[in-house]
């Protein structure tokens, strides 16, 4: 049976719901509910969605079920980019009671109060998403060893597949000084890791002219944020989630690679290796530009990893256009590939495109690069063996291991110990078992020793 004023929560998605859904469980928590995990059962159930998958909808739906399996009378909230951008399909899913759009969801305890069971269709609170012009800062904890710091919101980028400035509206930023408190609130509470998340955190700085203004003013650079956090103490590491290679300026690389904090990782998505593609796309970059991000890169830091967006299956997307993709990635100095599958999104131009490709051929592509970015992840790996490298120890399901990541994203295992838990210690990397991370040996000699780059 459900406590009275409990509330539990599900994320789907990106970082940034985690960020967000944190947010929202805190204002909860102020106003005196207590959160439980989502199988103990809840009076209230918050379910945040994503819009990027295919199955959006069948998740949403999954979720639900389940929610009321743990407790048959919960009031279930639905939030997140799907709730923008389909509120009354969400609302007819048997057993939502409401559904908040991108600038209701953190006003949600306006509406608890007054909250009943709904009869047959939950109630929509939805406004257009220009009126999501206001940021919220938001912050992830639970994982001690971790944390999602949001910086930024939304996008002013038009990609012809993108629904996410559908979703959440136009590009915006928290204030530098509020992004440092938060860093310190984070280190405060022993998270030894932040990473920073938004929809496109290169375009940092836009920030509302004066209040409830829709227009939004450049007050300041994304090299000025991750300057002023390099300055934070306490936080051993900050990880950068994504970034445009547009926006991933020399100077960025360049301080990155001299800094005490920042870590050698770069995620920049990719989308598609052929020109003609990225036009399609409305992408702001070209191929060129791309390998001259990635050259850059691994001029300044050769250990650096670097991760890669592609979609696979755009319309127009001719064999010999993915085969284009597939060589430029397999010559390119990357660690790792997160591949997708072209889906159409109401709305978007490129749905509307012609010569769509058939999804048994999408599909087969998808296999092609997954199978590159398992052989460049290993090839990434094999440099490292028998180096020595910092490692942040985290939980493993095994009670006998603790598992983690080195600064430049290699996945590590070594025997159990509680004491070396959410510390950063230094490893002597062995081998790469079956399950694809690197065996290794924790090294009891001072850190400072060790030339790690």
């Amino acid at each position: 049976m459900a406590t009275p004023k409990s509330v539990a929560f599900y994320t789907l998605g990106c970082k940034l719901n985690y960020s967000e859904t944190s947010a929202i469980s805190r204002t909860f928590e102020q106003k005196g509910y207590s959160v439980v995990k989502f199988e103990d059962g809840a009076n209230i159930y918050v379910i945040n969605t994503c819009s990027v998958t295919d199955f959006a909808d069948k998740k949403c739906r999954k979720t639900v079920r389940k929610a009321l399996k743990h407790s048959p009378n919960a009031f279930i909230v639905v939030v997140g980019c799907y709730a923008q951008l389909k509120p009354q399909e969400i609302a007819e899913i048997d057993g939502v009671d409401l559904v908040l759009g991108a600038a209701e969801k953190f006003r949600i305890l306006d509406f608890i109060d007054d909250l009943s069971k709904a009869p047959s269709k939950g109630m929509v609170v939805a406004g257009e998403v220009t009126e999501a012009k206001d940021f919220v800062n938001a912050f992830s904890f639970g994982d001690r060893t971790r944390s999602f710091l949001k910086v930024q919101n939304g996008c002013d980028y038009k990609c012809t597949f993108c629904t996410i400035p559908l979703a959440r509206g136009k590009s915006r930023s928290d204030k530098i000084d509020s992004i440092v408190e938060n860093a310190n609130k984070i280190a405060e509470m022993g998270v030894k890791e932040i990473v920073l998340t938004g929809v496109n955190i290169g375009d940092f700085g836009l920030q509302n002219e004066e209040e409830n203004s829709q227009e939004y003013v450049r007050k300041s650079k994304f090299i000025d944020l991750i300057q002023s956090l390099d300055k934070v103490e306490g936080i051993e590491r900050f990880r950068i989630s994504s970034i445009e290679p547009n926006l991933n300026s020399d100077e960025v690389i360049k301080f990155v690679s001299q800094s005490n904090r920042f870590v050698p990782h770069f995620h920049m998505p990719l989308q598609s290796g052929s020109d003609k593609i990225l036009k399609l796309m409305r992408r702001r970059y070209n191929s060129e530009l791309y390998a001259d991000r990635v050259k850059t890169i691994k001029n300044l830091m050769p250990h650096c990893c670097i991760g890669v967006d592609v979609i696979v299956g755009f319309p127009g997307e001719t064999e010999e256009d993915f085969m284009e993709t597939y060589n430029f990635i397999n010559e390119l100095d990357v660690s790792y590939l997160h591949v997708f599958t072209y889906s159409e999104r109401k709305d978007t131009l490129a749905a509307e495109m012609e010569n769509q490709v058939p999804m048994n051929e999408r599909r087969r592509r998808n296999e092609m690069l997954r199978i590159l970015s398992e052989k460049k992840k290993r090839a990434f790996y094999n440099l490292f063996l028998g180096q020595r490298r910092e490692v942040l120890f985290e939980a493993h399901k095994d009670k006998n291991l603790l598992t983690g990541f080195t600064d430049n994203y290699l996945k590590v295992e070594v025997p159990a110990d509680e004491a070396t838990l959410n510390t950063v210690g230094v490893v002597q990397l062995m081998n790469i078992n079956d399950a694809g991370n690197v065996e290794s040996t924790v090294i009891d000699i001072p850190e400072e020793i060790f030339d790690l780059c």
